[in-house]
């Protein structure tokens, strides 16, 4: 077995024991709890009269700690206006947070917790622990998650959507900023600097497509999530004669490579997948070089840009939390918990507040603006939500460390790419 199949039967294990330790053999709510509530609206798990109950599987305290902090305030925050501007179907929303460390046996064990007591899951960090539970979701639990992660293998589900482009297709639509700039051409060599598992090597199926339809050579270079210094990749890329880099890993992996690169006076373009930047690293001794010639893909405008979307939820998240800086993750959150409230509303419009009344609602939605630059379709759970990308610039003047260089749209490659689950 490889260390991902090895990844798979560990996550796969641990799902078993946590499946085993939170059940007690007694019917689910799910299955059989279905039932007219207030409203003459239909219920079932999570929904009371009174209250509608969503659960957040975060990380707040490993790898993606300072993303799962972002993303779950803003959730709070989106739970706190909806519930203040009357809540949803009569019903008030309550976010039960649990927070994972990004550790595989913590994220199975708190959905085997709180799955049979929410409607669903406004949030779940880590795709691969999204990955593990994907069967048990579409066979039995038939709850809505919508995953802070956007790989290619969860597509597929009516029940594990993500908003926004997967990995590969953002990739794309990365190799063909490049392209477009003139940074790159046909018989170029780029490289490709990413994480072993299903974000990396979902962005690397977008690079090897994108190269193919451009007449580029990919140069890999597969990292750990532990691997932080990145001197050896640059020095491969270098000697490799690359004309430009992705990088498909974690923030500080982006930081040393830039950083790294500028160093050794070596100048090519940089550009990352959406993970790939946080703020705080325009205060590192990265931060100039990062400012210079890196960019970043987004399905969402950046926290910092002046239209009336992030401007507001700029605005609001500084007055409810003071004292955090803004980031995307906070788009990010705020984007998700939103979209769970426009299906939650459809659902009770259709009387049915039931996990597969959210199940029809979602696939409703072919047209959604979210207010933050980019319509998406979710009436098909096989393709990703859109295929644009905003690509965005570090700059330490704007408010979360980001600027817009290039509005929402799609590379040619992208739109004609077709993801496999």
């Amino acid at each position: 077995m490889n260390r991902r199949s090895l990844t798979a039967a560990a996550l796969a294990a641990a799902l078993v024991l946590t499946g085993a330790a939170g059940c007690s053999g007694k019917a689910k709510p799910a299955a059989d709890g279905d039932k007219a509530g207030a409203g003459g609206v239909k219920t079932g798990a999570g929904v009371s009269d009174t209250s509608i109950r969503l659960g957040a599987l975060t990380d707040m305290t490993g790898v993606y700690a300072s993303l799962g902090k972002s993303v779950t305030q803003a959730q709070q925050l989106w739970v706190k206006q909806t519930n203040a501007a009357g809540g949803i179907c009569g019903r008030t929303i309550e976010l039960t947070v649990r927070d994972h460390g990004y550790d595989p046996q913590k994220a199975l064990a708190a959905y085997t917790e709180l799955e049979p007591s929410v409607l669903g899951f406004a949030q779940f960090i880590g795709s691969p622990f999204v990955a593990a539970v994907k069967q048990r979701i579409d066979g039995q639990d038939k709850g809505l998650v919508i995953p802070q992660a956007w790989s290619a293998s969860l597509l597929g589900s009516a029940y594990i959507r993500t908003v926004g482009a997967t990995y590969d297709v953002e990739t794309i639509n990365l190799v063909g900023f490049l392209l477009d700039q003139k940074r790159i051409a046909s018989g170029d060599k780029i490289g490709h600097v990413y994480f072993e598992g299903d974000y990396g090597e979902n962005a690397l199926t977008g690079a090897k497509a994108a190269a193919a339809e451009a007449g580029l050579t990919v140069v890999e270079q597969k990292i750990k999530p532990t691997d932080n210094d990145m001197t050896a990749q640059v020095a491969a890329l270098k000697q490799a004669g690359v004309k430009a880099v992705i990088v498909s890993a974690g923030p500080r992996q982006a930081a040393s490579l830039v950083g790294v690169a500028a160093a050794g006076g070596w100048n090519v373009p940089v550009v990352g997948n959406n993970s790939a930047f946080s703020p705080q690293l325009l205060a590192t001794p990265a931060g100039a070089a990062l400012q210079k010639d890196y960019y970043v893909a987004s399905s969402a405008l950046p926290i910092g840009s002046t239209e009336a979307g992030p401007a507001a939820l700029s605005a609001a998240y500084k007055a409810e939390f003071p004292d955090s800086g803004l980031d995307n993750g906070v788009v990010a959150g705020f984007t998700s918990g939103a979209l769970f409230g426009e299906v939650l509303k459809k659902a009770c419009a259709d009387k049915d507040l039931t996990r597969e009344g959210i199940r029809a609602a979602l696939l409703s939605l072919k047209s959604y603006d979210n207010g933050f630059g980019i319509t998406h379709d979710f009436s098909d759970p096989k393709a990703p939500s859109t295929r644009q990308s905003v690509i965005m610039k570090p700059d330490a003047a704007v408010p979360g460390g980001m600027k817009v260089v290039k509005e929402a749209a799609a590379a040619p490659a992208a739109t004609k790419f077709t993801p496999a689950s």
